[in-house]
């Protein structure tokens, strides 16, 4: 088939929910991604922050391949290998008590909503209420979109799951003023993602859970797009010295198997969900746990945190560049290989288009901001190439 026979196909059966650009992406290698034309691009997009280990890494193929040999799916009636080796060393990488295994991130915050609203049951309130922040992003699922601070994505699904309150990200007094006798949780991404590149300030996201602890409120942490290594940070909140009671994630840490999680500490694990609570037939199958296993050994061996950790500082070297050389790009803000340029004048679908043309990847966020969340193994000579681009395109 041609690229366009492709194009046509998928737009004549799939339901139409992504305008998706013009292009059919057939193989990767590294940092780079080939079409079905033969064109070749540097992906400063990572499959939406995914790809952590870039494409065709040997090593994890291989985990995969020996997986897929030996048994793909069990449910979880049943014990399985991987799911006990993926899950102690999620656990262990955070410092909390227990995880749960979903199929994506949107179904991580599902079983992070309702482990909230458990612990809260056993307390004796039955009508709680969560505390989300606008601007935030959280997945596409009812539950998910109820916590999901953008009317946009909400407007057309309502009603939506009550009990929600907004407050403003970074502003303590605004989720005060949230607070009541019911709220049981107080959830976030410890840098918004979608809602534009902002990451937590680190005073507002102590006094957060300074706040939760005087008051026995949970605090949620989705880590689902910043977590991973993504910031510099096996975690991005520990380079905030702050620990949740719940975390999410999903993306890179399945490193494009289909694969979530949320994560309880010890008081939450003890006091949420029990039997009969919770549950996915797919969750914590075989094929995806060894994904997860292989990726925390792969970013132990090769200290993949560490490698984010030493060119983020030239990462945000050329960004600021390309900030003071042109004017449309009114700010650069962003946590380790989790950046954004914020355009005033110039559309980003535009900058994005004339990047691919020029075999470059990026994707946008929020209103107007470019984003760019590559591998978390690319080396200067890849910020370097990405920058002659942008620079070209701004």
């Amino acid at each position: 088939m041609k690229t366009a026979e492709y194009k046509e196909t998928l737009d004549q059966y799939y339901v139409h929910v992504y305008n998706r650009f013009p292009i059919v992406l057939e193989k990767g290698n590294g940092v780079y991604v080939t079409d079905t034309d033969g064109k070749e691009y540097l992906d400063f997009a990572a499959g939406i922050a995914v790809f952590a280990l870039g494409y065709n890494d040997p090593e994890y193929n291989a985990a995969l391949t020996d997986q897929i040999g030996r048994i793909i799916h069990t449910s979880n009636l049943y014990y399985n290998i991987p799911a006990a080796e993926a899950a102690k060393k999620l656990v262990e990488s955070c410092g909390m008590s227990k995880a749960f295994f979903t199929n994506s991130g949107t179904e991580a915050i599902e079983g992070a909503i309702k482990a909230a609203r458990k612990y809260a049951w056993n307390k004796g309130i039955k009508d709680s209420e969560i505390i989300a922040m606008k601007d935030s992003f959280h997945g596409r699922s009812v539950g998910a979109l109820s916590v999901t601070g953008n009317e946009h994505y909400q407007e057309a699904f309502r009603p939506l799951m009550g009990g929600v309150k907004f407050a403003d990200f970074n502003d303590l007094e605004s989720i005060k003023a949230c607070i009541s006798e019911k709220t049981c949780a107080i959830l976030m991404e410890t840098v918004q993602g979608e809602g534009g590149i902002f990451p937590a300030d680190p005073a507002f996201l102590k006094e957060v859970r300074a706040l939760c602890d005087e008051k026995d409120i949970l605090l949620i942490l989705d880590e689902i797009q910043c977590g991973m290594g993504r910031t510099g940070d096996l975690w991005a909140f520990d380079g905030y010295g702050v620990k949740p009671d719940i975390m999410t994630c999903a993306k890179a840490l399945g490193c494009g198997v289909p694969v979530g999680a949320f994560v309880l500490n010890e008081k939450t694990a003890a006091s949420s969900l029990a039997p009969g609570d919770h549950g996915t037939t797919y969750g914590g199958n075989p094929l995806a746990c060894a994904a997860v296993s292989a990726v925390f050994d792969i970013f132990k061996e090769r200290d993949i945190v560490g490698h984010v950790k030493e060119l983020t500082p030239y990462l945000e070297q050329r960004l600021d560049e390309l900030a003071a050389k042109h004017p449309c790009v009114a700010a650069r803000r962003g946590r380790g290989f989790m950046q954004g340029l914020a355009l005033e004048g110039k559309p980003v679908g535009e900058v994005i288009a004339a990047a691919r043309e020029r075999g470059l990847l990026v994707i946008s966020a929020g209103n107007n901001v470019l984003r760019l969340v590559p591998p978390l193994v690319i080396e200067k000579e890849d910020i370097d190439q990405m920058t002659e681009i942008l620079d070209l395109c701004l």
